[in-house]
């Protein structure tokens, strides 16, 4: 069941009939709009695929930047991380605005900051501006991406919401395989010598063309809740994000600055007063009651052990690939293609299980990544590439963190009212971004100190496997 826009603002229920029943009248229309609903999918998975794009398709392009702007090991490390520390930053301030002005308007804002400052980014002509601008490109992603899940949540019911988690969770995945074979194939063709400005360029012609169809088929926002933004929350919140993220970022460049264990412990400290705040707040930003439905909190953890296996994998292996592998950074990305795809094709799929098993595949699917990544330890273990294992310890690498994302959103989501959606898109996507980071620090951190990818492949098997042992109270049905 979908609800679109009638033309005279009403609000209607899409039925599996193709006919469109008002909500406030007794009478069955044809619906016109039933054209605009694959549109509503299209339009914001795409903008999420641009957003997890960038995120690695700038790692690609680094050497030719820090060649063409002459700039620093620093600098370098915060063009390419500056874009994750004001997206994850930013990303509960996105939802809550969402939620307050509606995800369609948010959406839209979002994603023409998003166009511009990748515009910028590809004009700029110093390493600060670039700096700047990926700032600026963060900070759009940050009020765009919150609104994809709540708008799948508002719109979408049952098997249609499954479907379109389905999805969400294959371009979660095949974004971040794609930005780096795209950035090689990019970076490589030099296009009219402009070297790696087309990395960024890329988003315009996108963007601009999701703008254009974003405003005219996206369905109107419904009533929204002018709730108070809870600006201490948000202020405190920042803080606690940023003061946990920005040493993850930057703390190896650095080696592990004094500064930056200060910051960490600040942020706990800063997480604390952020939860004290929230009791007491009026309008807090992630309500109890959706901490309080079932399977929401063991649900986030699971998405974040996904998510943080799943960064530091991509990021250890192709550390891997590039360095003693001695692999072109195109043919580093095109090794992940088993992994993407497989995930691809079981978050696609997981629906044709019988539904009273899926919260056993859950469980199942984390074991199955385990597997994964130590049949990627036993084929790496010689030196080499270990082909035709490595492909398939990266398919069933894949498959296993498919059967295990798409799933739990969907368990996450089903006790979860509708009006809370802005709220709960916010806090997963959240859990989502600080998944990657902290497993990308993590795992690439054990990686560059041991320089053993099979250490490093065993560690994320113990997580995986920590992982799905935090998600068994999901077994049990509410």
């Amino acid at each position: 069941m979908l609800s679109v826009p009638g033309s005279t603002g009403t609000r209607y229920r899409y039925r599996p009939d193709a006919t469109v029943v008002s909500m406030t009248a007794t009478s069955t229309v044809e619906a016109p709009a039933l054209r605009r609903v694959p549109w509503l999918l299209t339009v914001i998975l795409t903008g999420q695929f641009m957003a997890i794009l960038d995120v690695s398709i700038v790692n690609v392009a680094s050497p030719v930047i820090r060649a063409d702007l002459g700039t620093s090991g620093s600098g370098l490390q915060m063009i390419i991380s500056g874009y994750t520390i004001a997206y994850a930053m930013l990303l509960i301030t996105g939802a809550r605005l969402g939620g307050r002005y509606g995800g369609r308007r948010l959406f839209l804002y979002g994603l023409a900051g998003f166009t511009a400052a990748s515009l910028a980014c590809g004009l700029a002509v110093s390493a600060g501006q670039l700096v700047a601008f990926r700032l600026l490109q963060g900070a759009g992603a940050a009020l765009m991406v919150p609104q994809v899940l709540s708008m799948i949540q508002m719109n979408f019911e049952g098997t249609a919401r499954a479907r379109a988690l389905s999805l969400y969770a294959t371009v979660i995945s095949g974004a971040a395989v794609a930005g780096q074979v795209l950035g090689g194939v990019l970076v490589s063709a030099d296009l009219y010598g402009t070297a790696w400005r087309p990395v960024f360029l890329v988003n315009v012609p996108i963007g601009l063309g999701l703008l254009v169809l974003g405003a005219r088929l996206l369905p109107a926002d419904g009533p929204v809740r002018h709730r108070p933004l809870d600006l201490p929350g948000l202020v405190t919140l920042s803080l606690t994000v940023s003061l946990l993220v920005v040493p993850l970022v930057l703390g190896h460049e650095q080696d592990w600055p004094l500064w930056g264990w200060a910051a960490m412990a600040a942020s706990v400290a800063f997480a604390g007063v952020f939860v004290l705040m929230e009791r007491r707040a009026a309008a807090p930003l992630v309500p109890l009651r959706i901490l309080r439905a079932p399977g929401v909190v063991t649900s986030a953890l699971a998405v974040f052990g996904v998510m943080a296996t799943y960064g530091g994998f991509l990021f250890a292996l192709a550390l891997h690939l590039q360095g003693p592998l001695g692999d072109s950074p195109l043919r580093a990305g095109l090794t992940f293609v088993p992994a993407a795809a497989a995930f691809a094709v079981v978050s696609l799929n997981w629906r044709r299980i019988p539904e009273r098993l899926h919260r056993r595949m859950i469980i199942a699917s984390f074991g199955l990544a385990a597997l994964g990544y130590l049949g990627l330890a036993l084929a790496l273990g010689g030196g080499g590439h270990g082909l035709p294992c490595l492909w398939v310890a990266l398919a069933v690498t894949g498959a296993g963190l498919g059967g295990a994302f798409s799933p739990v959103l969907a368990v996450a989501l089903t006790h979860v009212a509708p009006e809370d959606a802005p709220d709960t898109s916010g806090l997963f996507v959240m859990v989502t971004q600080l998944g990657q980071v902290v497993g990308v620090a993590t795992f690439g951190t054990l990686y560059l100190s041991t320089g053993s990818i099979t250490g490093a492949a065993v560690a994320l098997a113990v997580t995986a496997l920590a992982t799905g042992a935090c998600a068994l109270p999901l077994l049990r049905r509410r």
